[in-house]
């Protein structure tokens, strides 16, 4: 949701020299797009990527100017502490004092957050730093190796040979409280590769093979396929599970169903259709403005709750039937 931000960025300081500090692994999300021309890690960890050391290879690179995506306080202590000369962020965390300019997020009539656009917030940052209205166009990249990895899982499954591929996503790093039930995902892939005789992908995360296997071994279909039986360690010499695999994976499916969770972001900005599913998530603070999206929820007498796990009886995603998903489906696949 931030690519709109930081492509103004790039063009507006077409000259300048623009750093990215993030942690290891968000850096898979940008690869293979031209946003950065150097890259600083920052995990929290020990002194090598920590605040102080962060804050001094800034220091020496005598940073101009810092538009603060994030909205930690640790994010804008660092920007103080690496002597960036102008600080960009919202004013949140009591971390005002360490802004040079200070944004103020939207609220209701009674001073409280309201739930609006992520993307437009990051956009109205940039906006600050000069740059012309960025647009609301997502957009990301794949590498070789990503390809790559993608063309041996599309071969292991066989793929190519059903008329259109649809990838599930059913995690949520979020929480267990974004989760659909895994016999509802099998349920959908059975009546899609049935009644559709779509191919379908059963997407995963490295701490989430187990489900992906269980969604497939439930859907008891020989179309429905999860990527953790074809990559390593299930396959010896097969690609690893990867931000950039996944990436590669929705890039060129037909389709994606997910819960709200990275990979649903991934279709956007790949122009791809995609049905999300929302339970205890307010739609409203990531939207993305994909004219080719479905958004379902429920709306329960519960939630939004923002919640990460459920402390009732998960009611917004249980009654989220796959009959509904399916049509949904349906819809855009027509």
């Amino acid at each position: 949701m931030v690519t709109p931000a930081l492509r103004a960025l790039r063009s507006h300081y077409a000259e300048s020299r623009l750093i990215g500090v993030m942690k290891p692994y968000v850096a898979e999300v940008f690869a293979g797009g031209d946003w950065f021309d150097d890259l600083v890690f920052f995990n929290g960890g020990p002194w090598s990527q920590g605040v102080l050391a962060v804050a001094w290879q800034l220091r020496r690179r005598r940073i101009d100017l810092v538009v603060l995506f994030s909205n930690t306080f640790r994010s804008a202590w660092t920007a103080w502490l690496g002597g960036c000369r102008r600080r960009i962020g919202y004013a949140r965390y009591c971390r005002s004092l360490l802004l040079t300019d200070v944004l103020q997020p939207v609220r209701d009539e009674f001073g409280q957050r309201q739930p609006s656009p992520v993307l437009d917030a990051y956009n109205l940052l940039v906006e600050r730093a000069g740059c012309p209205r960025p647009s609301r166009l997502m957009e990301l990249f794949t590498t070789g190796a990503d390809e790559r990895a993608a063309d041996q899982v599309w071969e292991r499954a066989h793929l190519e040979d059903y008329s259109e591929v649809i990838c599930l996503n059913s995690g949520a790093a979020f929480g267990s409280a974004k989760h659909w039930p895994s016999a509802y995902f099998a349920d959908l892939a059975r009546r899609l590769a049935v009644e559709r005789g779509s191919g379908i992908l059963v997407l995963c995360g490295p701490n989430e093979r187990e489900l992906a296997r269980d969604i497939a071994r439930q859907a008891k279909h020989p179309n429905v396929h999860a990527l953790a039986d074809l990559t390593a360690p299930a396959v010896p010499d097969g690609p690893h599970l990867s931000i950039g695999l996944t990436k590669a994976c929705v890039r060129r499916a037909d389709l994606l169903v997910t819960t709200d969770s990275g990979p649903r972001h991934f279709a956007a900005a790949f122009d791809r259709p995609v049905v999300t599913l929302f339970g205890p998530t307010h739609i409203e603070w990531t939207e993305t403005y994909h004219p080719r999206a479905v958004h379902l929820q429920k709306r329960v007498e519960c939630g939004p709750c923002q919640l990460r796990v459920c402390p009732l009886d998960h009611r917004c995603m249980l009654q989220l039937t796959p009959d509904e998903v399916y049509d949904a489906a349906e819809e855009l696949l027509h």
